[in-house]
């Protein structure tokens, strides 16, 4: 049989190493999402729905990242029974791709995270079914409360699979969702019977967000079996406030020179040169960018009725939980490079390489190839960045309501909108807005008549 020569051999090598570097390098998710995002903060629906559309027909392998936001499109244009079928379709989808896929993470290995099926990150998965909810109640509600349920234990599943067999659990500390008992108290509460569940929910609301201050009127009001006066119903506000978080791609530094310095150590012990780390290491960082939107204020008959407070903020929540599983992300990608470092050293030690130029082209390939790493900064780039409430006790009848979003300082922030709803008799009225640094983004929903 005849053998390739050793100079045909690292040829081949280096020719096999550069298809495998030009496969990632390709512009970040939320490059390629920020003219949508910029449209939809401004309020332009229309062009943001085009250009989703205009993706989502290219067969976009983020498929089910673009299918969030356009439900969040969708629900601004007044049209939550389709958000809530493309809410859902994405839920299954990612609970399909939680199953972990053997080739996709080889692979991801020789590129980048980018290479793996998204399937969300953990405050994604739990906000998807808070968003469910309230796309359904803004309809008949019939499966409000599921969803709400489903909020709680996608949280607690989460957490209880990160449980190492040390006793440890980096996901221990996530902030809960307190919209998810919100939610339930404020349903079980219509009942007019099941004030105990009630309250309940309402104490969970306390305990997991002690700063929103209406949680112990309402636990109050539950403990002592009333839902409203005789004669009045009850309208609850719910806007989604801000620009939520994103993922952007940061270096780490310290990183790379740990890296630098083990390829040092290597090199002495071993013999032989390992590409040096020029290219430093490339992780997601989630970014807060609320913007100016404070909250939304509703005056009825002329009077300011109140202002929409923080129940859940989940920019913050975003934060907390990457911190928390941050020191994985930065592994697997230490990991990811000593990958590529090995099989840089795996070539020459197969072509009998101890310096010289063949040596020297192979380091400059295993530094192009780790530059080209890109951090998977694929996020739902539509969420708000806070979900607030208003429980409002209005009395029986037909009521024009002004809805007027507030900046972080209680000045109007655009114009104010006229939204009409019909209170009954012991029952609740649900209105769902969306606020941004502009006013309001899109149409009011309600499930009144």
């Amino acid at each position: 049989m005849t053998r390739c020569p050793p100079f045909g051999r690292w040829r081949a090598s280096l020719v096999i190493l550069a298809a495998v570097v030009s496969l990632p390098g390709c512009a970040t998710h939320m490059i390629r999402l920020q003219p949508v995002r910029a449209a939809f903060q401004r309020g332009d629906i229309a062009e943001a729905d085009r250009l989703l559309a205009d993706k989502l027909e290219r067969r976009s392998a983020d498929e089910d990242l673009l299918l969030l936001d356009r439900a969040m499109v969708t629900l601004a244009a007044g049209r939550p029974a389709d958000a809530e079928r493309t809410l859902r379709r994405v839920r299954d989808s990612f609970d399909h791709l939680e199953e972990e896929s053997p080739a996709e993470n080889a692979w991801s290995m020789l590129s980048d995270d980018e290479a793996r099926s998204y399937h969300g990150e953990d405050h994604e998965k739990v906000l998807l079914r808070a968003l469910l909810a309230l796309a359904n109640l803004v309809q008949d509600g019939d499966d409000a409360e599921a969803y709400s349920l489903q909020v709680i234990d996608t949280q607690r599943r989460i957490v209880a699979a990160a449980a190492r067999p040390d006793g440890t659990n980096p996901k221990a500390a996530y902030q809960q969702v307190a919209l998810a008992p919100y939610l339930r108290g404020l349903l079980r509460e219509e009942t007019h019977r099941d004030y105990d569940d009630a309250a309940r929910n309402f104490q969970l609301v306390v305990d997991w967000q002690p700063e929103f201050q209406p949680g112990r009127n309402h636990l109050a009001r539950a403990a002592g079996g009333s839902h409203s006066r005789r004669g009045h119903g009850v309208v609850h506000v719910f806007a989604l406030v801000g620009h939520g978080p994103f993922k952007t791609e940061v270096e780490e530094m310290p990183t790379s020179t740990a890296l630098l310095i083990a390829d040092q150590i290597l090199s002495a012990q071993l013999g032989t040169t390992l590409p040096p780390t020029i290219a430093p290491i490339k992780v997601p960082r989630i970014v807060a960018a609320p913007g100016d939107a404070g909250s939304v204020q509703v005056a009825v008959g002329g009077r300011v009725a109140g202002q929409t407070e923080t129940i859940t903020d989940i920019s913050q929540m975003a934060l907390r939980q990457q911190e928390a599983v941050l020191p994985f992300i930065v592994a697997r990608a230490l990991a990811r490079r000593t990958g590529k470092k090995g099989t840089i050293y795996g070539m020459k030690q197969g072509l009998g390489m101890r310096g010289g130029l063949p040596s020297l082209a192979l380091d400059v390939a295993g530094v192009a190839w780790e530059a080209t790493e890109n951090a998977d900064t694929r996020c739902w780039t539509l969420l708000p960045d806070r979900i607030q409430v208003l429980r409002l006790e209005m009395p029986v009848g037909a009521h024009a309501m002004l809805v007027q979003p507030l900046d972080r300082h209680g000045q109007p922030l655009g114009q104010a909108v006229e939204q009409s709803v019909t209170v009954a008799d012991g029952r609740n009225t649900y209105l769902l807005v969306r606020a941004t640094d502009v006013g309001l983004v899109g149409r009011p929903l309600t499930n009144s008549p």
